[in-house]
């Protein structure tokens, strides 16, 4: 699998007659008696880190090295901008349903896809065929922040706290570094950690993760992260519910930076956002982003009529094509 990570289809169409297919077949890829409903209303608490001091490093750096940054780590920096629509957030949390990792809105069934995260992250040097599976055998914790931040390991052993279960380096120590390093490449490195730390894969606040690390240090063996941290968007929303067309897109179009651009309203309450995806139309809906056209699809492994994604913490299992049953 790590090796031919993408299944390459003949068009769209025969995926679709294949997923038809199988669902009059086999019907729905959920354990037998298992009754998929979604449950009432679920109290979401969002808290993010702050990410003022990520922004600052980002402004004050000169064009050079923030291409350096594009090249190596794609689009990442857009992220530290883009804002958080709280009730947006909390109201779709609602129509999230776990038997089939999709969102359930009325009579239509939307579902994020591989292709759609690979093309939003825009980092052609690491998407590669592989995708980031934890190895059997890893250099400690230490070595690995050694290796990244061009430190020695008597500085990330003394750097290192632990909090909770985790291992983690606070945000503080990668900050001054970054500030002081001589090395703009490990400048570059140690800023796109703290990202993939502080935005994609945050779990304990102000610091990043041993697991973030090891996935980071993957990075440089051509190993996608794409499904890593589509899995972990899936498996938060799990965990949440438990307890333009006619537009020609240039090279270099980043759909970070308009998301980021566009406007936005912030007066739209929680509960008006229930009622407006609650009363979704499938006429209502685009189906596929006109940025969008991808030449491969991953919608199955093998045999299987799903995909298994190994994230950082857990993998979780990816069936884009039940959408469309």
């Amino acid at each position: 699998m790590r090796n031919e990570y993408l299944n390459k289809v003949e068009d769209n169409a025969s995926v679709c007659t294949w997923s038809e297919k199988t669902q009059l077949e086999k019907g729905d890829s959920v354990t037998e008696s298992y009754t998929s409903e979604l449950w009432d209303f679920t109290r979401v608490n969002s808290t993010q880190n702050e990410l003022q001091e990520l922004r600052n490093i980002w402004a004050q750096w000169h064009d050079e090295a923030k291409q350096l940054f594009y090249q190596n780590y794609g689009d990442l920096p857009y992220l530290l901008d883009v804002k958080i629509d709280r009730h947006l957030f909390r109201a779709m949390v609602q129509f999230w349903n776990p038997a089939y990792s999709f969102f359930t809105f009325g009579n239509v069934d939307i579902v994020p896809t591989l292709e759609e995260y690979m093309t939003l992250l825009l980092c052609l040097r690491i998407q590669g065929y592989k995708a980031y599976v934890r190895p059997a055998s890893l250099p400690t914790f230490m070595k690995k922040l050694a290796m990244i931040t061009g430190m020695s390991e008597q500085w990330a052993v003394a750097r290192v706290q632990q909090k909770g279960d985790s291992k983690c380096i606070p945000w503080a120590v990668l900050r001054d570094l970054i500030l002081m390093h001589p090395d703009v490449k490990k400048k570059v490195d140690v800023l796109a950690l703290s990202i993939y730390g502080m935005v994609i894969f945050p779990k304990v606040l102000g610091h990043i993760d041993e697991a973030v690390v090891d996935l980071f240090d993957q990075l440089g063996k051509q190993n996608t992260p794409v499904p890593a941290i589509l899995a972990e968007t899936i498996r938060s929303l799990n965990a949440c519910r438990r307890a333009g067309e006619g537009r020609v897109f240039f090279e270099g179009y980043s759909l970070l930076k308009e998301t980021v651009d566009m406007p936005r309203r912030d007066d739209i309450s929680e509960k008006r956002w229930i009622d407006i995806l609650r009363n979704l139309r499938e006429e209502d809906v685009r189906w596929k982003a006109p940025w969008l056209v991808p030449s491969k699809v991953l919608y199955r492994c093998g045999s299987f009529d799903w995909v298994p994604l190994p994230g950082i913490w857990e993998a979780v299992g990816y069936t884009p094509f039940l959408a469309l049953r």
